[in-house]
């Protein structure tokens, strides 16, 4: 029977369903209980977690039927009531569960119950009056000794070795603590708070600079619209070089001088080092900041010792990739995403969120700042601009007037065709390479695509090597001589003779990063070259290691993926190739144009970023595309106007949202039947508010031997649209081996 005013809390389990539950709070958790707290409670007849969603007070269901809690698992909330609230959002907005958003938000350790390592400490709580002294030191002489001892102690001391030195046992000790004559505490291991071997940055000035006009005007901007307090977004659109990440810093500081705390999310792991390493020489050193790394590349531990560095307070600022966003920072002022466009902020599992999109969200919920980031702003953000949502600060020019790179367009079919391009790397590329070693200058290549080539081809037949389980060619890996699938890891040992016909002229086609570190090592064999890529990452720390490497000069050329497009900072890198710039290029998305002049510019903006000019070398097979020659003259507001026009006439985000639902499953025609029946159904039901495009295969038709299906909505309205999905999905009778996913926002719609 529950008693008179007990409180009652809704609860959102982990439990595989969306409702939230009513439980009574028991006596002993009363007053502790709060907003995000993780407790433990029964459904149905198992044990769950769940997480504390709000405080009803009294429920209108009769409180004597509603079951009670059964554990409190951390004495303080795991999540700040801000975090719920995004939790709720991100729920009806992505559609995705709120199970998967919560696990996403808390570290496995902490669900589990993890507590930090503790020390335990004693001290004297005060004089004892003398007769009462008297009568311990005769009735218990070892307890009087162990509180003599802790009182000529000037602070507290280790529990485990005052009972050595003296020894006396536990038990005198114990006594004395329940009477209260000496304190008993656990104090948390300092130095497990920042167990980030990965993050652990690198050495970096101190003293920072002086900012330009550009600079100091942006930054003032953006601290008034901090200090009022109140939401707003400012996105920050500087040329590559022009000292964005000094204005962060600026911004940075004038929120934690107000007791704030601030997230900084970098678009990949490797930038994380370098930016750690800027904000502690700033913040730690200078201000006593402390700052925390947060990313999937962590072990467990370091995560959770990070969270916890964070909840505690010992932590203020955190640096991560996107999952970053939901880091447990008290008293958020300050969010500021790098990189804004870059596609690696869109989770491609469950839940599907977009982290820069997050962001803006969860400064909202804060009245926080978030400033955005990028020399090439996503056409998103772009029209947020336009609409006065957001607000724009342009850095025009390079930092000390450094000039911005020369950019020279090679025409590959003709290198080939005069047999100088044969080895992927044009003559007037390998030219400045030399030159460049010879002067003890740096250079990176570019391209983005691992392995040696891209397919394996027999001229006399035109037999490809394909996937037997992906609707992909393979791709040729030298190092190992096999042939690898990127879809679903498949591989075998790379054919000597054609399969079909059994001719030995069997060559592999295109290029990969193993095929062009062999090439620059054939064209400069006393040259040293690393090749980055996930294939030379699997080792934990390597990036860092190569990273760390070439800033010091021990390599000469950097050979790499888009891992080393963005963000990176090497004063001595005076040359740039992109190997093939039309990767990128001819691929079935809307997007296409867009990514490929954003990484155009990327790529281009690692060169000359120190004293000595830089140049860049384009290599492409489509010279006289438009894309390439707006990004060759650095005119972004020309491509931008060209884009969004063409984006206007479609109706194609930034106008409208795309929300992408993918159907997969190992029958093509059962698969087929089903999105046909479900597209017929959301005609009949929802007539607002959509435009639906499909079904259709979708371009890669296989993967992991399940065929793949695709519907297109185009809406102006998210949050309307979305729950009236969700509510036809949970009454559509799907068959138990089809798979249906809704990404909303989507960025890969392959």
């Amino acid at each position: 029977m529950a008693v008179s005013g007990e409180k009652i809390v809704s609860v959102i389990p982990f439990a595989g369903f969306e409702k939230e539950l009513d439980y009574r709070v028991p006596a002993h958790c009363a007053g502790v209980v709060g907003v995000g707290s993780l407790v433990r409670m029964p459904v149905r007849n198992r044990q769950c977690l769940g997480i504390v969603a709000s405080l009803q007070g009294e429920s209108g269901f009769p409180a004597a039927r509603l079951k009670c809690l059964t554990q409190l698992v951390h004495d303080e909330p795991v999540l700040t009531a801000e975090l719920v609230e995004l939790a709720r959002w991100m729920r009806d907005y992505y559609g995705a569960s709120a199970e998967a958003i919560l696990e996403t938000m808390i570290p496995a350790a902490v669900r589990r119950g993890v507590k930090g390592k503790a020390e335990k400490y004693l001290s004297a709580c005060g004089p004892i009056p003398p007769e009462e002294l008297e009568k311990l030191q005769k009735k218990a002489p070892r307890q009087a000794a162990l509180f003599e001892f802790l009182s000529q102690q000037i602070r507290p001391q280790k529990k485990n070795l005052v009972l050595k030195r003296t020894g006396i046992a536990v038990a005198s000790c114990k006594a004395l603590v329940e009477r209260g004559w000496v304190k008993e505490e656990a104090r948390r291991l300092d130095r497990e708070a920042y167990r980030d071997e990965l993050g652990a940055g690198e050495a970096v000035s101190v003293i920072p600079p002086v900012l330009n006009s550009e600079q100091q005007e942006a930054a003032e901007a953006m601290i008034g619209s901090l200090r009022k307090k109140s939401f707003q977004v400012h996105l920050l659109q500087g040329v590559t070089g022009s000292g964005k990440t000094e204005v962060y810093l600026k911004v940075l500081q004038e929120a934690l001088a107000g007791g704030g705390g601030a997230i900084f999310l970098v678009p990949e792991v490797a930038l994380a080092p370098q930016t750690v390493g800027r904000l502690r020489a700033r913040l730690e050193q200078e201000g006593g900041v402390k700052t925390v790394v947060w990313h999937s590349h962590l072990s467990e531990g370091e995560r959770f010792d990070a969270w916890t560095a964070l909840v505690r307070g010992e932590a203020r600022v955190v640096v991560g990739a996107r999952s970053a966003v939901f880091a447990p920072v008290p008293n958020l002022r300050l969010i500021v995403v790098d990189e804004e466009h870059e596609p690696a902020y869109k989770q491609e599992e469950a839940p599907r969120y977009h982290g820069r999109d997050v962001a803006v969200y969860r400064s909202f919920l804060n009245n926080a700042l978030c400033v955005l980031g990028s020399a090439t702003p996503a056409l998103e953000s772009l029209r947020n601009a336009s609409l006065g949502k957001y607000k724009v600060n342009r850095l025009s020019k390079r930092v000390d007037d450094r000039r911005l790179p020369m950019i020279h367009v090679v025409d590959m079919c003709r290198e080939i065709l005069s047999k100088r391009g044969a080895l992927g790397i044009s003559r007037p590329l390998a030219d400045k390479m030399i030159d460049r070693f010879e002067k003890k200058e740096q250079t990176i290549l570019f391209i983005n695509r691992r392995g040696f080539s891209s397919s394996v081809l027999c001229p006399e037949c035109g037999y490809v090597c394909e996937c037997e389980h992906c609707s992909i060619s393979l791709t040729y890996h030298r190092s190992d001589e096999t042939v690898k699938c990127h879809l679903c890891g498949y591989r075998r040992k790379a054919p000597q003779h054609c399969p079909g016909c059994g001719s030995a002229k069997i060559r592999w086609k295109g290029f990969g990063t193993q095929r062009v570190e062999d090439a620059a090592k054939s064209l400069l064999p006393r040259a040293r070259i690393e090749r980055m890529d996930t294939d030379a990452m699997s080792k934990k720390n390597r990036f860092r290691e190569i990273l760390n490497d070439f800033r010091l000069g021990k390599i000469d050329i950097l050979v790499g993926t888009q891992m080393i497009a963005k963000g990176l900072d090497f004063p001595n890198v005076t040359l740039v190739g992109l190997i093939d710039a039309d990767l990128s290029l001819h691929v079935p998305d809307f997007r296409a144009n867009e990514r490929t002049f954003q990484l155009l510019v990327q790529v281009s903006g690692r060169s000359g970023r120190g004293d000595r000019a830089g140049e860049v070398v384009v290599q492409t097979f489509t010279p006289h595309s438009g894309t390439i020659h707006y990004a060759r003259r650095e005119d972004f507001d020309g491509f931008i106007e060209e884009e969004m026009e063409m984006r206007r006439q479609f109706k194609y985000p930034p106008f409208r949202h795309l929300i992408h639902h993918l159907f997969h499953g190992p029958n093509p025609e059962k698969l087929s039947f089903y999105a046909e029946q479900w597209v017929r159904l959301l005609e009949e039901k929802i007539k607002a508010d959509i435009e639906i495009r499909g079904p259709c295969p979708a371009p890669l038709e296989k993967i992991k031997d399940r065929y793949r299906y695709q519907v297109w909505y185009f809406t102006h309205n998210v949050s309307r649209l979305v729950p009236k999905l969700q509510s036809l999905r949970s009454e559509f009778p799907w068959p138990d081996d089809l798979v249906q996913v809704l990404d909303v926002d989507a960025v890969n719609i392959s």
